[in-house]
């Protein structure tokens, strides 16, 4: 495959995700898209579609949800900040992901674990109680 110019190239769309630095590997890429988590304009799609300027991508990785366009194609790895140029992530997203991280780590900051373990009288007080309430 020789392509003259970007507008001629034709990149696979995991190839492209693993390009883009989504995906530390093709398989990985693979999986994610056929397990419905990367979805090309809105739909479902497979790892060998072409992937086009101006498509809308929406990938689900781990807690987050990031919803790319993607202005450039390319298929070959490289550092992260040419990676970044490969793409860029709508407003609503990362607006959307900070408040999603905000409630994670409020939630998280009201579950404070105990200050010390219990004592032994500690321990007793809290068997006690289970037996009398059944627990």
């Amino acid at each position: 495959m020789t392509a003259t110019s970007a507008d001629e190239q034709k990149v696979r769309l995991d190839k492209w995700l693993w390009a883009a630095r989504f995906y530390k590997t093709r398989s990985l890429a693979k999986e994610a898209i056929e397990g419905g988590k990367v979805h090309y304009n809105s739909q479902r799609t497979k790892p060998g579609k072409i992937v086009e300027a101006g498509a809308r991508v929406t990938l689900r990785l781990g807690w987050q949800e990031k919803i790319v366009i993607v202005d450039e194609i390319s298929d070959r790895r490289r550092g992260a900040p040419e990676a970044q140029k490969l793409y860029h992530e709508t407003s609503d997203s990362v607006k959307k992901r900070e408040e999603l991280a905000w409630q994670r780590k409020t939630m998280q900051a009201a579950q404070l674990p105990p200050a010390r373990r219990p004592s032994k009288k500690d321990r007793r007080d809290i068997q006690r109680f289970r037996d009398q309430n059944g627990l």
